[in-house]
């Protein structure tokens, strides 16, 4: 463990932390990867002795918050707790994954077995490697998990429950014992109430958007950054939907689509640069290469998503109807559109054939669980299934629920201090 780089913002410290951990639990003395955390801690508690709250991200494959300033869910945490900001492996300063880092791989087949390593039984195997370096074997410590990070906290308490003194989860109860294609069927009809709460709330935008489809239909448009921008690849638009502000930001970006004055109508450069910033599959290829193994065990996902697509016809491009936009889910098409993932296309179509993933939760240990927990479960949540994840509490012994509509599934992100202050009132019985 190397520690360096204290950091200090209006209020609060921060500290860097690398951890070298191994690549593969089952064989420790092999290769090792990088895992770096940051510690954050209040300016005026810096020498205290505090309990320490580990953040668990959404993703999968994206790093820790980075704090620009004492605020959100953080600031409340800070209060009573000194927090570790986890680069979960693969994300942000840990040891990175994308195109250039497995490109080193002399085989496919390579890169599909380095990726194995890269879900949440090794994510938490890290967490349980950090903890006994950081604060020692005897030391439990609390849990914070927004959205997949509430599935690493999951297998926590499935796995190594002797490591947490109180767990909390955000958005992040995971599905048990369902198939992938369970999940999706479940996050397909989400995303079809969204579209049409979507254009209930901007009407004009039933126009808008089919004469940007019917122009991409005849039309070859590039994309900044050389890709075409295809009929399928603008409906993915719809990932944006189950957050607070997603609707406004999707409308604002159509408003933009064409540029206006012209005799003959063209796409606008502004709309363009916007639509391309508005994904991350490239720079955090995790999320798209492993997103659909975070609901198997013991199965293959088989491009679940696409697959299931096919039972909803609401999705399909007609003239007669609103085209009805996409969400989260992750498409085999996108490694050969997407410049690039295409060099990891074979390692993704490996591991969506690939049934040998391991079980990550133990149902009988749920039952029994001995840990605190509170979850707040989200109503609307368009990208964890409110009623699977209202199975799962069924077995997790003890957990307190939240559940509600006030938020959407970025509750923790959009009014993180409020969320955070309850679910610690009712951690504590004081609510």
């Amino acid at each position: 463990m190397t520690a360096h780089n204290v950091h200090r913002l209006p209020g609060m410290v921060l500290i860097d932390h690398e951890f070298n951990v191994p690549l593969d639990y089952a064989r420790p003395d092999e290769k090792t990867i990088t895992v770096f955390a940051r510690e954050a801690v209040a300016k005026d508690k810096e020498n205290h002795d505090l309990p320490w709250l580990v953040f668990f991200q959404g993703g999968p494959g994206f790093g820790a918050l980075r704090p620009e300033d004492k605020s959100g869910w953080l600031k409340r945490a800070l209060k009573e707790y000194r927090v570790l900001l986890l680069d979960q492996r693969g994300t942000g300063r840990s040891t990175p994954i994308n195109y250039q880092t497995l490109a080193r791989f002399e085989t496919l087949n390579e890169q599909a077995d380095y990726l194995k390593n890269f879900r949440a039984d090794s994510i938490v195997r890290d967490a349980e490697l950090i903890r006994r370096k950081l604060i020692g074997e005897k030391n439990r410590w609390s849990v914070l998990g927004q959205s997949y990070g509430g599935f690493c906290v999951t297998h926590y308490l499935s796995a190594a429950p002797d490591g947490l003194k109180e767990a909390i989860i955000t958005g992040g109860l995971p599905p048990l014992n369902r198939s992938p294609d369970d999940v999706y069927r479940a996050t397909y009809r989400s995303v079809i109430h969204k579209n049409r709460l979507y254009y209930e709330r901007y009407p004009d935008d039933v126009e808008r958007v089919h004469g940007i489809v019917d122009y991409l239909a005849s039309h070859e448009v590039d994309l900044p950054g050389g890709d075409r921008l295809s009929q399928r690849r603008f409906q993915q638009l719809g990932v944006a939907f189950g957050f607070s502000t997603g609707f406004e930001k999707v409308h604002y970006l159509l408003e933009d689509a064409f540029l206006g004055g012209s005799v003959d109508r063209e796409i606008s450069y502004s709309f363009l640069r916007g639509f391309e910033n508005a994904f991350a599959f490239e720079t955090n290829p995790i999320y798209a290469i492993l997103h659909e193994s975070i609901y198997c065990e013991g199965v293959a996902s088989n491009w679940s998503a696409e697959r299931v697509r096919s039972e909803f016809p609401e999705f399909q491009i007609t003239p007669d109807k609103p085209v009805f936009l996409t969400g989260e889910m992750v498409y085999p098409w996108m490694f050969d559109e997407y410049k690039y993932l295409r060099p990891l296309k074979k390692a993704a179509e490996i591991l969506a054939t690939y049934g040998g993933w391991s079980h990550l939760y133990d149902k009988s240990v749920l039952q029994s669980n001995t840990v605190p927990c509170v979850a707040v479960i989200y109503y609307n949540d368009m990208y964890v299934e409110r009623t699977l994840s209202e199975e799962t509490a069924r077995n997790i012994r003890g957990i307190k629920l939240w559940v509600t509509n006030e938020y959407e599934h970025d509750g923790l992100r959009s009014k993180g201090e409020k969320v955070l202050e309850r679910l610690l009132s009712m951690l504590h019985g004081e609510i």
